[in-house]
Formats: C-alpha cells, sequence, structure tokens
C-alpha cells in the first residue's frame, strides 16, 4: 500500500509539474465567468442544490483543474460534462477551479442513526483490519479535508448520495483508481451508506 501510494504520489507530482504555469496564473475572477456553465448542476458558487451532483466549493484547486482536464480529454468519463468542458483550455480548467476553490465549503448534516454512525466513524477513522480496509483519513485528513499536495481530494460536507455513487464506480472500475477501486471492492452497500453518511456530517 506504501508503494502504491508513493507512485501516485509522484505521478501527481509529475502532473502538477506540467500544469504548473497555469495553475500560478490562475484567475478566480476569469473562472467565476466561466464557471457559469457549471452553475446549472453544481449551484453558483459551487454548493450543489441536488445530492445527484458533488459540491465543488472549497475543493483543492489542483484536484478540481485535474478532474476537468481529464473528463475534457476523456480519461474520466462523465457524460453530463464532457460537453460542458470541451471547449475549455487548461488556464480554463485552473481559473474555474480557482473560483470553486475560493468558495465556503458546505455544511452538512450526517444521519442521526447511531449504528450507522458508529460504523462510519470506524471505517473513517480507523479502517476495517479484517477486511483490509484502510482509514479513509489517513488519506483524506481527520476533517475530511483532504490532502492537496498528494492529489487527494475534500470529502467533508460533500452528498453521501454523490460519495456512494462514486464509491460503486471505482468498484466497478468505471471510475479509474486503483487505491480507490482495492478499497471500494472491499466495501459492502451498508458500509458504503455507513462511511458516506458520516462524510456528509464532516467538517
Amino acid at each position: 500500500m506504501r508503494r502504491i501510494l508513493a507512485s501516485l504520489a509522484i505521478l501527481i507530482g509529475a502532473v502538477s509539474t506540467a500544469h504548473g504555469d497555469a495553475q500560478s496564473d490562475a484567475n478566480a475572477d476569469a473562472g467565476r465567468d466561466k464557471a457559469k456553465v457549471c452553475s446549472a448542476c453544481h449551484g453558483p458558487t459551487g454548493q450543489s442544490p441536488a445530492p445527484l451532483f458533488p459540491h465543488l466549493a472549497g475543493q483543492h484547486e489542483s484536484y478540481l483543474a485535474q478532474q476537468i482536464m481529464d473528463i475534457r480529454d476523456g480519461k474520466r468519463q462523465v457524460p453530463q460534462m464532457a460537453a460542458m468542458v470541451a471547449g475549455f483550455s487548461d488556464q480554463d480548467a485552473w481559473n474555474v477551479a480557482a473560483f470553486f476553490a475560493s468558495q465556503e465549503l458546505p455544511q452538512g448534516e450526517a444521519s442521526p442513526n447511531p449504528e450507522q454512525l458508529e460504523r462510519g466513524q470506524e471505517l473513517y477513522r480507523a479502517g476495517d483490519i479484517e477486511q483490509g480496509i484502510p482509514a479513509c483519513s489517513s488519506c483524506h485528513g481527520p476533517s475530511g479535508a483532504g490532502i492537496a499536495s498528494a492529489g487527494y481530494p475534500a470529502l467533508s460536507g460533500q452528498y453521501s448520495d454523490y460519495i456512494v455513487t462514486s464509491l460503486k464506480a471505482y468498484a466497478a472500475g468505471s471510475r479509474d483508481n486503483s487505491i480507490m477501486a482495492d478499497v471500494a471492492t472491499k466495501l459492502g452497500e451498508s458500509d458504503m451508506q455507513a462511511v458516506a453518511n458520516y462524510i456528509q456530517g464532516l467538517r
């Protein structure tokens, strides 16, 4: 697992260097105008009005820019977004990412079901050794803030429905990420729901 994490960090570093110039020139004001096309699904400031679409507000700039470019380039399949970002330059991606990253983080509430909360907290904080599931907090931080330098996204306040959908996509292989695929394939439906619920309430 440590070798995988190290390799991913090196890869992320290489990608970040390749797009370094665009990142250094990222303009949130220009991104605000370009992001208008995103508002129908993600809200005008990146706080999504519907659980089907993720919150973008407060997400790491580098992560958002990379996702936009991956979708544009067909490396990540999101049909409803592909046409929206088809004409984006790398600079556009960084500008939009800078705008959303500068917005206020979403504040979510977890379902108060005690058993689900307990299991979600266990998975997020400690993982499950018997099932070979690492703690989510090891990559996404104790408060769900993520690690921008390593390419690990912020999760706190994210819709639980979206988290579950993403986990299922990783497990099915329709979303490409070897680390998350390994984790997701070991999670049953109830565990996905539990950890997603806990993440929604993280602050």
